[in-house]
């Protein structure tokens, strides 16, 4: 049986604060996001593979199939 993908995922700004729900790409890891309040680029934390991973309430499509993304 196959696992639910959960495509959706709060990023929060650690700059900020802004909290956004995005639609995360399925097929890829996402290296960058613009913050929409404060215009910050994030980048992933170390040993992080995407924003997702680091600033989001789930992580990326790849890592919740148990992939090593990226």
């Amino acid at each position: 049986m196959k696992s639910i993908i959960i495509s959706q995922s709060v990023i929060t700004c650690p700059v900020c604060g802004h909290k956004k729900n995005e639609i995360m790409p399925t097929d890829t890891c996402q290296f960058f996001y613009e913050c929409k309040n404060c215009k910050t680029i994030l980048k992933p934390k170390n040993g992080d593979c995407c924003v997702y991973c680091s600033y989001g309430t789930v992580k990326c499509p790849p890592k919740q199939e148990g992939k090593d993304c990226c």
